[in-house]
């Protein structure tokens, strides 16, 4: 026992400089919200101007464009619409055609052709965006296609491509996430006063052990040179 309690200081010396650094810099990051951080609330409110296609093929009467934007999709050039509204759709690029959102088979082929063993579908299932699954988290209507190994794939009904993968072990690291930030509600919230609290007590924590570790050092030497000669 004596030989672990000595061992015990020596591994405290080794980490106890990290766990200062590590406690220091995580109170220092989780003190402001991370959008002050990004400056975000500097930014003046500027309103939305509708995209004018007045000579293209793509224009649109009926919805007021926010974005646009053009990939290529299966060998063609396809535009993605987004409205003011948060509505995408898609729209071919050559003919100015509507592109048909995703049914079920559609995406099941699509997950097939573009994941690691996609073609091994447990069930699928499509979700509105006002009532995605947790570990989705955006307002998108996709296709949840789950496979045999546990994964989440993730297509989107109305930009035809995947939106995300959510594999087990992400999952489990989103849990990890919420109770490293104290927010398993949303998981998002790195600046909130538990979380601020908390941390500032680990640095407090985390100095006082460096201090005793100091002080418990001073006393053995002491002990030491009070010993009578022969003890």
């Amino acid at each position: 026992m004596l030989k672990l309690a000595k061992w015990h200081i020596w591994l405290g010396w080794l980490v106890g400089v990290p766990i200062i650094m590590w406690t220091a810099t995580g109170l220092f990051m989780v003190a402001k919200p991370i959008e002050e951080v990004r400056g975000n609330h500097l930014r003046l409110p500027v309103d939305e101007a509708p995209l004018v296609l007045d000579d293209s093929p793509l224009a649109t009467s009926e919805a007021q464009l926010r974005e646009m934007r053009v990939t290529m999709q299966d060998g063609r050039a396809v535009a993605f619409l987004t409205t003011l509204d948060g509505i995408t759709t898609r729209v071919d690029v050559a003919s100015g055609d509507p592109i048909p959102a995703l049914d079920a088979a559609a995406a099941r082929a699509l997950v097939a052709r573009r994941i690691v063993g996609g073609d091994a579908v447990r069930s699928i299932r499509l979700f509105e965006a006002d009532e995605v699954p947790f570990d989705f988290r955006r307002p998108v209507p996709v296709w949840q296609v789950v496979l045999e190994d546990g994964a989440h794939v993730y297509v989107g009904r109305d930009t035809g491509q995947i939106e995300a993968v959510r594999t087990r072990w992400w999952r489990w690291f989103d849990v990890m996430w919420g109770l490293h930030i104290m927010d398993l509600s949303e998981r998002e919230d790195t600046s909130h006063p538990i979380l601020i609290t908390f941390a500032a007590l680990s640095l407090v924590g985390a100095l006082f052990g460096c201090i005793l570790m100091f002080r418990r050092r001073k006393a053995r030497v002491r002990a030491r040179t009070k010993a009578p000669v022969g003890a």
